[in-house]
């Protein structure tokens, strides 16, 4: 009678590692130094390696804690007044030619990142010193062109505010073409609206 061969049984090898606590730990402190997208990237590698597939793709709603920490790196820097762009950053990067162009800028400094949508010239004058700016010949007089100009308007108390004209102008810098555009846009506007309706001509019966 012929006796079957004991088939040989593969057993997996045991971990030296006393328990999962451990494995999790020396894992953790070997990934710390990593880069965010590295340690993303291994894994995936070893979740492929092991068959369990890829981890959860970043669409897939993240544990609160998790998506607080996430969240505050790309949150936009108007959040935190630590990472708010100083005047001189700001006025760098629109590059105004004219004294009213630097009105506008600051003006609309001011509104957006110190909260003071109502300023007087003394206010802009300030500013523009924080900047770095070259002084102005007449503070006043550059702040009444750009009333005149449409980029700011009368506000309270005798303080002045950034007109909506005014915020589209700012945010179009530095690229002069398109802020000379916008302008051109406002004009159009309000040369329609002054313009008086055309009334048709009635026939005679």
């Amino acid at each position: 009678m012929e006796i079957e061969k004991e088939q040989p049984i593969e057993e997996a090898t045991q971990s030296p590692v006393a328990n999962d606590a451990e494995v999790l730990q020396k894992i953790i402190s070997e990934m710390a130094p990593l880069s965010p997208e590295t340690r993303r990237r291994m894994i995936e590698t070893v979740c492929t390696f092991f068959g369990f597939g890829r981890p959860p793709s970043s669409q897939s709603a993240p544990p609160s804690g998790l998506a607080k920490q996430t969240a505050e790196p790309t949150a936009h820097f108007r959040f935190s007044e630590n990472e708010l762009p100083s005047p001189k950053q700001f006025m760098a990067e629109k590059s105004p030619i004219t004294d009213v162009e630097r009105v506008a800028c600051l003006a609309f400094y001011l509104t957006q990142y110190r909260s003071m949508p109502h300023f007087k010239t003394k206010d802009i004058n300030e500013l523009n010193t924080e900047a770095a700016q070259r002084r102005f010949s007449n503070a006043a007089f550059a702040v009444v062109n750009a009333t005149n100009a449409g980029f700011l308007v009368p506000s309270v108390k005798g303080c002045k505010q950034l007109s909506a004209d005014g915020e589209q102008y700012v945010l179009a810098l530095p690229d002069q073409n398109a802020a000379r555009e916008a302008m051109e846009r406002v004009k159009r506007r309000r040369n329609n609206k002054r313009s008086p309706n055309k009334v048709e001509n009635v026939p005679k019966k």
